[in-house]
């Protein structure tokens, strides 16, 4: 007789009864834990503080704001943390519940196949706008740009078009090289 695997799905009622920090892609739950190490909370909070910067000083960009780790409940069965999101448009739910216009995901060593594969292609099919890895170990960035409806990565973008004529202004890969993160 041969083994029968049977791999449970879950959905956000199972999710939000979980202890720890979690993300539910199609229904298999990631594990968030051991928490972020330093380099990659330091990237986190430097990137999101100059982005809230930069969009409070535009005076046009009052319809976006920044969040960081803040569940996108993309439906039943996904709900994601993204490290650093910019979220245009209404929102007055705890919880974001549409696709945020931009994502930033700090790589660890945990997190790297899913933030490159997985992650990658749930923004896109979802109309994430721009999709950013920033590796806090090398430094480096790469940028991807929703274009018909597929990524396509340009790492020299330093001009975001958000929402309206909201326009984040950021070059983004030379910040984070100026990073102190040693």
């Amino acid at each position: 007789m041969k083994a029968f695997n049977y791999v449970p799905l879950y959905t956000y009622s199972d999710y939000q009864q979980w202890e720890g920090n979690w993300e539910l892609i199609n229904g298999h739950p990631h594990a968030m834990s051991p928490s972020p190490l330093r380099k990659h909370q330091f990237a986190n909070t430097e990137l999101a503080g100059e982005i809230r910067i930069r969009l409070k000083e535009s005076n046009i960009c009052d319809d976006c704001k920044v969040y960081q780790e803040l569940d996108w409940i993309v439906n039943n069965e996904t709900t994601v943390r993204p490290d650093v999101m910019i979220v245009c448009g209404e929102f007055k739910d705890d919880f974001l519940k549409f696709p945020p216009t931009l994502i930033i995901e700090i790589l660890s060593k945990s997190t790297s196949l899913k933030d490159r594969h997985v992650k990658h292609q749930l923004y896109e099919s979802q109309g994430v706008k721009f999709y950013i890895l920033v590796n806090p170990d090398t430094q480096a960035t790469e940028i991807f740009e929703l274009v018909n409806g597929e990524y396509v990565q340009n790492n020299t973008i330093s001009r975001f078009a958000l929402h309206g004529n909201c326009e984040l202004a950021f070059d983004i890969p030379a910040f984070v090289q100026a990073l102190k993160l040693d």
